[in-house]
């Protein structure tokens, strides 16, 4: 049997396709603004990769925040269902998963079978998403990639509010030119930034085993941040922690298409 998972997201449009349960193939294209189009390219450019047409998959599950523009799928999931799905068939022991993509954070209690039992999400403020490590990135005058790396090497923490993306950054600026080094302010906003996170964690309750998911846990940084928050090892997924949800959703097609 082969289905399919694509994930809609605010900033990046996942696709990836099973095949008798295992990864054939997966693909990522950002969703611009045009999230339909954007499905659509991920879609074909994983059917591509896979070397199958769009014929020879039995059912195609769509997820995530712009799943309704994903108009060729045969059914849709929640984002949390997908994820919490994803990650127990990953960790079977998972019974707390943390999704932590460019513009939300959640978290989620599931059971042993991947149900969601209660979650919390963070979609009303930046302060605890990729795209506020971004922005601090550019407010820091560093890329990126190396926002993660350069907090690992900061020494002293300094208080930061950051309850709002506008006003951290502005802290950052204030933070520079007291003549702060870089490392300490790089590590102090991943600190503030996983005390939200692991504040909503606390929300749903921690049960382990606890698994992050989404793009942010390639950010050593922050995943190092939120351990010594949380006080716990993380499980996250060591080939593609931002494509979980799709993956969730295409173990969702797998039940749909057998139930048919």
């Amino acid at each position: 049997m082969i289905t399919a998972g694509i994930d809609v997201g605010n900033k990046n449009t996942r696709a990836l396709i099973l095949k008798d349960g295992e990864v054939l193939a997966r693909s990522l294209v950002p969703s611009g603004f045009d999230q339909k189009k954007a499905a659509r390219d991920v879609f074909d450019a994983t059917l591509k990769r896979a070397g199958i047409s769009e014929a020879d998959v039995d059912y195609t599950m769509a997820t995530g925040t712009g799943q309704e523009k994903v108009t060729f799928a045969h059914g849709r999931v929640t984002e949390v269902s997908s994820a919490a799905r994803g990650a127990v068939k990953i960790f079977p022991g998972a019974r707390t998963v943390i999704d932590v993509g460019a513009e939300e954070g959640r978290a989620i209690k599931t059971d042993e079978k991947g149900k969601v039992m209660d979650f919390a999400i963070n979609e009303k403020c930046a302060a605890g998403t990729g795209s506020f490590v971004e922005s601090m990135s550019r407010a820091l005058e560093v890329t990126l990639e190396e926002m993660g790396p350069l907090s690992l090497n900061g020494e002293n923490s300094v208080p930061m509010n950051a309850q709002c993306a506008v006003f951290a950054e502005s802290e950052v600026i204030s933070l520079i030119h007291s003549r702060i080094p870089k490392e300490d302010i790089a590590k102090s906003i991943h600190e503030a930034m996983a005390s939200r996170i692991s504040s909503m964690v606390r929300r749903v309750g921690i049960q382990k085993d606890v698994v992050m998911l989404g793009g942010v846990a390639y950010n050593k940084g922050f995943v190092e941040a939120l351990e010594e928050d949380l006080e716990l090892k993380l499980l996250i997924p060591e080939d593609y922690p931002e494509y979980i949800s799709a993956f969730g959703a295409a173990l969702v097609a797998v039940d749909k298409a057998g139930s048919k």
